[in-house]
């Protein structure tokens, strides 16, 4: 496979226009990334002709400004092969070189919005999803905000039998589809569209989630949260980690740990009391 993000073409849009059957066949289209009533079009190769159809098909669709960069420079990451404890993260345009047979490897197609997964909150969410894993006996997982799917991609390569993997945005569900197909994971993991403050109910051993602080407020005061058996909750400024920590001080939780390694970014492990 050759790496399709050596270059990038965004495109972005004050509105979001209708992509057909045409531009969605189209070899070089990405993706679509729609934020309200804004929208980004990603492509791999220079496409003003088929922006320009696209604005003749959809009008009331204007088109803002146009971007070229690579795709490290978009991510701001190099898209290279890295550890987590065990696990070998490397894309689908790479060869994992590792021997080890001990060594679990995940393919990871980091797609044109989410990121290589090297942002602090989603290696310590892995550096944690594999401690539960591989220390207790985790059968079933919620990943809300899962992205490119990785979180939940690491659940199943540790033997999590059945995870969950949850976004709001149509084009992550599409990145993390791709991500178990590739990793032959259709059997241990379900992707789907949804709000996390809605799918609370939904009963796992695990909850993990790795989203913005105006829905992780919402989140915990969910009574679901309770009959979870664990919950790691990332994604949180400093400011933030302190509000969410304020609430659960209130609720018959124990928090096993704060990660914040690097000053910013924190992440928190938890569980109910018995």
């Amino acid at each position: 496979m050759i790496n399709p993000y050596t270059n990038l073409y965004i495109y972005y849009f004050d509105g979001v226009p209708t992509i057909d059957a045409t531009v969605q066949c189209n070899t070089s289209f990405l993706g679509t990334w729609v934020d309200e009533q804004i929208a980004f079009l990603f492509f791999s190769v220079l496409s003003d002709d088929v922006v320009d159809t696209i604005l003749q098909k959809n009008k009331g669709i204007a088109l803002i400004d146009k971007y070229e960069m690579t795709g490290e420079q978009w991510h701001g990451d190099k898209i290279e092969p890295y550890y987590v404890k065990d696990l070998c993260i490397y894309p689908p345009w790479m060869d994992c070189l590792e021997t080890d047979a001990a060594i679990k490897k995940i393919m990871l197609d980091p797609g044109v919005v989410f990121g290589t997964g090297r942002h602090q909150t989603t290696e310590d969410c892995l550096y944690l999803i594999h401690r539960l894993c591989t220390k207790h006996t985790i059968r079933s997982v919620l990943d809300i905000g899962t992205g490119t799917g990785l979180l939940s991609l690491g659940a199943a390569a540790l033997n999590c039998k059945r995870v969950m993997a949850c976004d709001f945005n149509g084009l992550a569900v599409k990145t993390t589809l791709n991500n178990i197909r590739l990793n032959k994971f259709e059997d241990r993991i379900l992707a789907f569209q949804a709000k996390g403050e809605e799918i609370m109910a939904i009963p796992c051993d695990l909850l993990v989630a790795n989203i913005h602080y105006d829905v992780m407020r919402v989140m915990i005061e969910s009574p679901y949260l309770l009959e979870k058996k664990w919950f790691i909750l990332s994604g949180l400024l400093n400011s933030e980690a302190k509000k969410v920590l304020a609430s659960l001080s209130a609720k018959n939780v124990h928090i096993v740990e704060r990660r914040c390694p690097d000053g910013i970014w924190n992440t928190i492990l938890g569980k109910p009391y018995p």
